[in-house]
């Protein structure tokens, strides 16, 4: 199904005529898959496909792909305001509490595996946390201008060096995002910057504004209120697809699994591109 979803996006691509700036538009080719009613107030999607909702009791729950409740976590406020759940490794679930810089890890029966008061590492501003590929946990240490990959127990294991130190405006990343190798810092007022498992800057896009950003394969993925953007990372070709009418008034939109999840009117509905 992966490669099924790969090869329609490049098909798609060559079917456009592009600009001299390599940047085209498309029709839209969205299909409706699924819909669950759950009075969803926040979501996310696990990369095999599990769900993970909030709901208006402030309970975390945990679907598979079929709908059935496979966990549940009652004590998501007991840390505080939840700024967001985090699932790209679902077997370590990461409920970060920015208010409180605390970070509670959850197996994947939504058990407490450990929590994490970044504060008492030294680390008090932070706004972006994610799993690392070695069941870890990405940073990014905004006062010490530094991403950073730190233990269970807080401790750094790897930290990039001030990036005050080779850029003349320092990101402020709202996302983190670990791929294949990668780990990539998405600040929308700046762009996404490119980073090795070493912490070694290896590149800068451009891509302003967008939301949601997301990496799967050779594609970069981001939307904005009216459109999907998909940037090629071999061919360097940046695609936008207007986003349907029923698209508007969104409250979240996600692309993993091949499919896009849209959160509207606390309920998640589920589209595949045709």
């Amino acid at each position: 199904m992966k490669q099924f979803f790969y090869t329609t996006i490049r098909c798609l691509i060559l079917l456009v005529l592009t600009s001299k700036e390599g940047y085209a538009q498309m029709d839209s080719g969205f299909h409706f898959f699924s819909k669950y009613n759950y009075n969803i107030v926040s979501f996310t999607v696990s990369n095999i496909g599990e769900f993970y909702f909030i709901n208006k009791d402030n309970q975390l729950k945990k679907f598979n792909e079929k709908g059935d409740s496979v966990g549940v976590f009652n004590e998501v406020t007991k840390y505080g305001q939840l700024s967001f759940v985090e699932a790209d490794n679902p077997w370590r679930t990461i409920l970060y509490y920015k208010n409180f810089s605390t970070i509670v890890l959850l197996d994947k029966y939504l058990k407490v595996l450990t929590s994490i008061n970044l504060r008492k590492m030294n680390i008090f501003r932070v706004k972006a946390v994610s799993a690392s590929y070695d069941n870890n946990t990405w940073v990014f240490d905004e006062q010490e201008s530094k991403l950073r990959k730190i233990n269970d127990d807080g401790k750094v294991l790897m930290e990039t060096v001030d990036l005050r130190t080779i850029f003349d405006s320092v990101p402020s990343p709202e996302q983190i995002i670990d791929r294949d190798g990668f780990v990539y810092l998405y600040d929308p007022l700046k762009g996404l910057y490119i980073f090795d498992y070493y912490g070694t800057f290896k590149n800068r896009l451009t891509f302003l504004h967008w939301k949601y950003v997301s990496v799967m394969g050779k594609f970069i993925y981001g939307f904005d209120d009216n459109y999907l953007f998909s940037y090629n990372i071999g061919s360097l070709n940046l695609i936008q697809y207007p986003l349907p009418s029923n698209f508007k008034d969104y409250t979240s939109l996600k692309i993993s699994n091949n499919k896009i999840y849209l959160l509207k009117n606390n309920q998640l509905e589920v589209f595949t591109l045709r």
